[in-house]
Formats: C-alpha cells, sequence, structure tokens
C-alpha cells in the first residue's frame, strides 16, 4: 500500500499502479514505474488485474525515490507537455488553413464585383457612344438637309445628284416623324435642356448645377426614409448659388416630386410619394447631360 501510494503521488490512476506493481513483483517503485513506461500503450493497462491475494504476505518496505525514478517521472511529464504542444501546433495548422480558405474566397468575390462592375461600366461606355454616335449622325444629317435647302433656294446646282438620291425636304421629314406622347421624362429632359441652352456661356455654372441635382436626387433615392433628404430649404444660400437662381432649377426638383411647403419656405419630397425608378431616370439624365456634350441638342434641331 506504501508502494501504491507513492505511485499514485506521482500521477499514476489506481488500477495502473496497481498493475505494475503486481507484474513487478510489488518490488520498488522503479521497477512499477520502469514497467509502466514500458507497457503503456497496452490495452489492459488501465484495467484492473485478477489476482488471488495473499494476506499472508507481507509488502516489502518501500524505497526512497531514487535520482533514475525523478528522472522518469520528468520524462513522462516531458511527453505529456509534448503530445499537448503537438495537438495544439496542429489545432493551429487547421486554424491558418481556415483563414487562408476564407481569405481566398473574399477575394474571389471581391474580384467578380469589381469585373461585374467593370462589366456595367463597359456597357454604360458603349450606349453613351452609340448614343453620341446616332446625335452625330442626325446632326450630319440635318447640316445635309439645311445645306441642300438653301442651294435649292438660290438655284444652285446639286452635287451628285445622279449618284445620290434626291433627300427629302425638312417639311416631309417632319411630316413623317412619328407623334409620342409627352411624357414625365419627357419633361425633365427638357428641363434639363433649357437650363443647360439658357447658361451655356457658363459652362461651369451648368456643370454645378447638375452636380447638385444629381446629389438631391440620389440622396432620396439611396434613403427614402431619411427626412434631412427629403427637405430642402428654399432660403439657403449654397442652395441658391447652386439651383435655386437658376432658370430650370426648383422646377425640375419639382418634376422629381418635391413639393413647395410651409409658405415657400421648404421643398419637401413627401414619403409616400418617393418613385425610386423615377428618381432613377431622373439621375441617368443627369448624368448624360453631365458627359454627353451632345445632350439637349437634338431636341433644339427638332424645334428649330
Amino acid at each position: 500500500m506504501n508502494l501504491l501510494g507513492k505511485l499514485e503521488s506521482l500521477g499514476f490512476p489506481r488500477a495502473r499502479a496497481v498493475r505494475g506493481l503486481h507484474y513487478t513483483g510489488n518490488t520498488t517503485v522503479e521497477d512499477a514505474v520502469n514497467w509502466l513506461i514500458d507497457h503503456e500503450n497496452d490495452a489492459d493497462i488501465d484495467q484492473m488485474p485478477l489476482v488471488v491475494i495473499n494476506l499472508d504476505v507481507e509488502s516489502p518496505q518501500p524505497n526512497d525515490i531514487t535520482e533514475a525514478i525523478k528522472l522518469k517521472e520528468q520524462e513522462l511529464r516531458d511527453r505529456v507537455c509534448m503530445k499537448n504542444r503537438d495537438e495544439e501546433k496542429k489545432l493551429e495548422r487547421e486554424r491558418e488553413k481556415e483563414r487562408i480558405r476564407a481569405g481566398k474566397a473574399l477575394l474571389e468575390a471581391k474580384r467578380i464585383a469589381e469585373e461585374n462592375e467593370r462589366k456595367r461600366l463597359l456597357a454604360l461606355r458603349k450606349a453613351e457612344k452609340e448614343e453620341e454616335k446616332r446625335a452625330r449622325e442626325k446632326v450630319l444629317k440635318k447640316l445635309d438637309l439645311d445645306k441642300l435647302e438653301r442651294k435649292q433656294a438660290l438655284g444652285l446646282p446639286l452635287e451628285n445628284r445622279a449618284a445620290k438620291p434626291p433627300l427629302p425636304s425638312i417639311q416631309e421629314e417632319k411630316s413623317s416623324l412619328p407623334v409620342k406622347s409627352i411624357t414625365k421624362a419627357d419633361h425633365m429632359r427638357e428641363c434639363l435642356r433649357s437650363l443647360k441652352l439658357a447658361y451655356k456661356d457658363d459652362n461651369a455654372k451648368v456643370k454645378k448645377a447638375f452636380q447638385t441635382l444629381l446629389i438631391y436626387v440620389g440622396n432620396v433615392a439611396r434613403s427614402p426614409d431619411e427626412e434631412k433628404f427629403r427637405k430642402i430649404r428654399l432660403s439657403n444660400r449654397k442652395f441658391q448659388e447652386r439651383v435655386g437662381s437658376l432658370k430650370g432649377g426648383i422646377k425640375f426638383l419639382e418634376l422629381c416630386g418635391f413639393e413647395r411647403s410651409e409658405g415657400d419656405e421648404f421643398l419637401v419630397f413627401p414619403r409616400d410619394k418617393v418613385d425610386v425608378q423615377s428618381l432613377n431616370t431622373a439621375g441617368s439624365m443627369l448624368k448624360s447631360a453631365l458627359t454627353n456634350p451632345y445632350f439637349g441638342l437634338l431636341e433644339k434641331m427638332k424645334e428649330d
């Protein structure tokens, strides 16, 4: 029992300590420790051995723990510590692999988002170029019609009459155009066109006005529940400089949905009247007015 107590104090389970003492003949703690180290991987190492107990046998007197036993004890502790460190390193490697996987997934998602944005911008530029091309073609056609009309009025000979079919007169072209109903979007476009023509000698003022209108419209479209974006003080100095004092500036905001309130002191956009699709259309028109040098030119030609 003395030897058993010492083995248990070294950290061995009771069944394992009994087994070590049994198979070493209950001699010394050192022998039992050596046996346990050699058989620590046995399947039945933690099972209590079944033996016949001889009550007449007296246990030998225990010896003092020698330096070798202390070394074995330290070796066992080192093995346990090493095993724990190996398990911790394994867990750390798994966590690092998971971080790398998550990082790769994030980079891939970012790449896909950037690729989609690039495609969207390319499509937008292509549409703008096509619109500019159509505008240039109509301008050139208009110039050719004007040139032909002047020559006809002056009685001058026409160039390449045999090679080219006679161009229709302006009146014939106007009469052949289909009549379409005027929509809210048409009123918005006309308002912007009028503003641009009214201040054609001050391009910086027109650009600043369009940028400011785009901010107002964009804020409401993105955050329709924010009251501060749906209310504009008409007496605000910056608002008057950039939009309020310009012909058509306030009218465009009213076409978007803003209404005068509180004795014409504010422009307010009622929450229940917010139409995000209509605001997006207005925003697209403003962007086109800012970037397209031919914006509004065709409408002016049609009026002329």
